[in-house]
């Protein structure tokens, strides 16, 4: 039993490690995006008018808002798996007592 839930553990662990690295190139490009932001001049931006600046503003926005969730679901979904992991320790514990 004890195998199986080692097993479990390191199938877990090899998901949270891609799921990192997906959410560190998504952090990766929110950065570059702030960079490029924070390059741009603040008087007469030449953004197609006020519309195109908005839509800009609007993406940069939307894309932030992307990764915090991403890192809130990632959060989630360990609590979930670790939850299970105690139990399972927990009752492998109780089984040998």
């Amino acid at each position: 039993m004890q195998h199986n839930v080692n097993e479990m553990i390191q199938h877990m662990s090899h998901t949270q490690t891609h799921m990192a690295r997906v959410l560190d190139a998504e952090r990766q490009v929110a950065v570059r995006m702030a960079h490029i932001i924070h390059h741009l001049p603040d008087l007469h931006p030449e953004f197609e008018g006020l519309a195109g600046l908005k839509e800009q503003s609007g993406q940069v926005t939307r894309n932030l808002i992307a990764y915090l969730n991403s890192l809130s679901a990632l959060e989630d979904a360990m609590a979930l798996q670790l939850q299970f992991i105690v139990r399972e320790m927990q009752s492998t514990r109780d089984d040998l007592e």
